[in-house]
């Protein structure tokens, strides 16, 4: 009989391949974001691009996350489509604003839900830029940041567990650290999409939270998709800005990126597994071609095992109501 490694030893039973499973996903590491509008509060409308997920007014949101959390749900993050844009974005930071009152109303309900409030001009610009415009047209960064920084102390003071920018202006982490801590929440962490891409895959997004561009890209400020060592310098960057968690954006197309991360930072290592990856998983599995379910889960483990500790995705609440977890 010939020596040789006989790998299948421990593949011959379910009960053998759970035994020796490298990488195990939970609950415990996902974030369900959701889109919550301000026009109607029994708004529940299905996004054409992305099938499952809704636009949600605040009532329907309460019964969403409701049985999210009765299936397991940890975690979520909010994206807001206010009634009024303008060109500064003004309801971002605003008190009264879309996703600050449902951060109070989710807080209220579920205070053990760790709540993510993304923070962001884009949803709130009319122009649909994550940064104020200058005259001629280019996206002017440090005046952006004063408010960034009130729209984060605006979602902290609603309840907020951790705040998240995900607009890319240089420098926009340190603005928000200093404002938190003096405005008291010095205990608030921030999760900084750190590194984060000029990626195709963000269109059925712009489509959920009606924040395409009116006009050019985004390309002046997000990275290009073709670099790596420039997103280790963009979370360096942030760790020392003062950022507590390092989010990698979008996730299958960039696992290289979140295995260079992971090995690089000793900070906790976010993925997005964002919309376009979503909606082509969702699209397939429509026509037959995959099976939805054990590719979704699939495709976290990937994310998982390249080095995320937890992961933002669309399919986090039908997984859990499915019982996967």
């Amino acid at each position: 009989m010939y020596a040789f490694h006989r790998g299948r030893r421990l593949r011959s039973s379910r009960t053998m391949r759970n035994l020796v499973r490298e990488t195990r996903l939970s609950n415990e590491d996902l974030i369900q974001p959701y889109f919550v509008v301000e026009s109607d509060p029994g708004l529940r409308r299905e996004i054409p691009s992305m099938p499952g997920q809704f636009q949600l007014g605040l009532d329907e949101l309460m019964i969403e996350v409701g049985g999210a959390v009765d299936a397991g749900l940890k975690a979520l993050i909010l994206f807001g489509v206010p009634r009024h844009k303008d060109p500064e974005g003004s309801q971002a930071g605003a008190d009264d604003g879309i996703v600050q009152q449902a951060i109070r109303r989710i807080k209220d309900n579920w205070p053990e839900v760790m709540v993510v409030a993304d923070t962001c001009l884009c949803e709130y610009t009319s122009h649909g830029h994550c940064g104020l415009v200058t005259p001629q047209g280019e996206i002017e960064n440090d005046s952006t940041l004063e408010l960034l920084a009130a729209a984060a102390v605006s979602q902290a003071r609603a309840g907020a567990d951790i705040i998240a920018p995900s607009d890319m202006m240089d420098g926009r982490v340190a603005a928000i650290r200093t404002a938190l801590d003096k405005a008291g929440f010095q205990n608030t962490p921030i999760m900084s999409y750190a590194v984060k891409y000029a990626s195709s895959f963000y269109g059925p997004f712009r489509d959920a939270a009606e924040g395409a561009p009116r006009f050019g890209n985004r390309k002046t400020y997000q990275m290009d998709p073709a670099n790596a060592r420039e997103g280790l310098r963009e979370a360096a960057a942030d760790i020392d800005e003062g950022a507590d968690i390092i989010m990698v954006k979008p996730g299958l197309p960039y696992l290289d990126i979140i295995r260079q991360v992971r090995d690089s930072f000793d900070v906790p290592v976010g993925a997005y597994q964002v919309s376009g990856e979503y909606s082509q998983i969702k699209a397939a599995a429509m026509n037959g071609w995959i099976d939805e379910t054990a590719v979704a889960l699939e495709s976290l483990i990937g994310l998982k095992r390249a080095g995320a500790d937890l992961i933002l995705t669309y399919f986090a609440q039908d997984l859990l109501e499915a019982g996967h977890f």
